[in-house]
């Protein structure tokens, strides 16, 4: 995945001269880059598995899309601290058995990823101490809930979800996470 250089300059903190994020912040960063990576993993598996019509299959490539430039920016964090993110092969993700098979579970799984990343992105709004965190993280999360709508439709029938999503603790959202780590 390429990595800051390619994240705008609007998404990311000014850091001319500023002290690195705090410890916090920096263990927000590292939760989302291990929400990024699941999600561009199931897209990719997704896509793999050639389940879906050519529109949704185009949404589904967008989303993929949107996801790696997530990772750009929240591993952008971490990098600009002096930190090295997490990348795809530092992870090993696992899905429950049958999960790209058909289009009914792909979409539920779909679903469960989307519903960790929005709440994960939620839940930084609400935890990062760095204001110029808080922007991008709400950003993202509007985008992280678009995907959800695919997979609430794919599901459910209905694009609409909740009209107040819910955040995740970084607890909560690290234990959901667990569910696709082997």
């Amino acid at each position: 995945m390429v990595l800051a250089a390619s994240v705008p300059a609007a998404l990311r903190p000014a850091r001319a001269g500023a002290a690195p994020p705090p410890d916090n912040d920096l263990a927000y960063a590292r939760l989302l880059v291990a929400v990024e990576l699941l999600s561009a993993d199931f897209y990719t598996n997704a896509l793999a598995a050639k389940r879906f019509s050519r529109g949704t299959t185009d949404d589904l490539r967008r989303a993929f899309l949107d996801e790696q430039r997530h990772y750009e920016s929240v591993a952008a964090i971490l990098a600009d601290a002096g930190q090295t993110p997490a990348t795809a092969a530092d992870i090993d993700f696992a899905y429950p058995k049958g999960a790209f098979d058909s289009r009914g579970s792909i979409a539920r799984v779909g679903l469960s990823i989307e519903r960790i990343a929005l709440g994960s992105y939620l839940g930084a709004v609400g935890g990062y101490q760095t204001d110029a965190l808080k922007l991008p993280a709400a950003q993202i999360a509007a985008n992280e809930a678009q995907h959800l709508s695919v997979f609430t439709n794919l599901t459910h029938g209905r694009l609409v979800g909740p009209a107040f999503a819910a955040p995740l603790t970084i607890d909560r959202a690290s234990a959901a996470l667990d569910v696709y780590t082997s």
